[in-house]
């Protein structure tokens, strides 16, 4: 077992990567999806049962953490890690966007960012300082740098300004930081869809020297047309000796393309809240067991999937207890999309490392294209 992070880049299959990001709790084969647990749990999933899907490392959030149990109980209570039972890998956000998006009268200042808590009203102020400092006593492995993160579309001077300020709070953020091996610092590129900007920031990020980078202020309203658009340059700024992160991305195809632009870790949370509503992702498209199209069907979600939802279970019966609002349901889709998300990471390490990429993302296409089973 390791006793630093680094990263191996095994293969490439045009700017498709697979590899191994190592670290004391366990490696992380890339390109890698994380559930997202962000109150520590990946919600309707024991632990273990997150781990057989095939993942190897869980996303936790600062922000939500930090108001609730806060980070000072859990490191008393022995660190994240042993608090939410999971002996792998963690990467924690920064909180910096759940500020944006979820506090109440928040105010942004050079310092930091000040706001009140969603759930109580009770006053906070988050900071790179602070926030180094919440995710050094969670214990999380990899950990990310306190940014801001203006909502798309946005005028340049907005985008600019915002991504100047996220890079001074970087340059703070490793300051506070400092030297703790075994753990692993990301910093977060931003500029929203300006090349430029992109270039600009890639550049700050680098001469301060991170372990990893993200593509930041992406999935934040501009479309997968726009998205892409930047990821055709953006990751190419970045290191090729660092891990790429695309930041809460996202659908099955969003994924696949994200990957062949040459990112190699996402996480979002709509394998697992889609799970729960009753939509679920399967080889050939999207399928919503709430339609009653699927109360007399005692076929399978997918015929070719193992997961137990379809291994041991019918439409039919997955329809009943969605309808019927037992908590199952949320159990077995959610377990469901996991694992297929998982499985569609596992395909493309394989085709990266064998050079057929191309011809595996399109059977992935053809495939979904294809729609789901005629009802019965």
């Amino acid at each position: 077992m390791t006793e630093r992070f680094s990263f191996a880049l095994n293969a490439t299959d045009g700017k498709a990567r697979t590899g191994v990001i190592s670290t004391p709790r366990g490696d992380i084969r890339t390109p890698a999806f994380m559930p997202v647990g962000t109150a520590a749990t990946v919600k309707a999933m024991m632990p273990e049962s997150v781990r057989q899907t095939g993942a190897d490392i869980l996303l936790g959030n600062t922000y939500h953490l930090m108001l609730r149990p806060t980070a000072e109980r859990i490191d008393r209570l022995g660190g994240l890690h042993k608090f939410m039972n999971w002996d792998r890998p963690i990467l924690t956000d920064s909180g910096g966007f759940q500020v944006m998006s979820l506090a109440e009268l928040r105010k942004l200042t050079e310092k930091g960012v000040t706001f009140k808590s969603h759930i109580d009203g009770s006053k906070h102020e988050l900071t790179p300082e602070r926030s180094m400092e919440i995710q050094k006593l969670l214990g999380s492995d990899i950990v990310m740098c306190f940014d801001e993160c203006p909502a798309l579309p946005a005028d340049r001077d907005r985008i600019a300004e915002s991504m100047r300020l996220s890079m001074r709070w970087a340059k703070r953020s490793r300051d506070a930081f400092g030297d703790r091996p075994g753990h692993a610092l990301f910093g977060i590129q931003q500029g929203g869809l300006e090349k430029d900007f992109r270039e600009e920031s890639a550049e700050a990020l680098k001469e301060v020297g991170f372990d990893g980078y993200a593509v930041g202020g992406l999935a934040v309203g501009e479309g997968q047309e726009g998205m892409f658009g930047c990821l055709d340059y953006a990751p190419d700024m970045l290191p090729v000796d660092k891990p790429r992160y695309l930041m809460g991305v996202g659908k099955p195809d969003d994924i696949v393309g994200a990957v062949k632009r040459g990112i190699d870790m996402m996480d979002c949370v709509l394998p697992s809240r889609s799970g729960r509503t009753g939509q679920v992702f399967t080889r050939h498209g999207v399928v919503n067991i709430k339609n009653a199209r699927h109360q007399d069907d005692p076929r399978p979600l997918d015929e070719q999937c193992s997961c137990p939802a379809c291994r041991d279970y019918s439409r039919a019966y997955l329809h009943h207890v969605f309808r019927s609002n037992e908590m199952i349901s949320g159990m077995l889709l959610t377990w469901h999309n996991l694992h297929y998300f998982q499985e569609i990471m596992q395909g493309m390490r394989d085709a990266i490392a064998a050079g057929t990429f191309a011809v595996w993302e399109a059977d992935f296409h053809a495939q979904r294209a294809q729609g789901d089973i005629e009802p019965i």
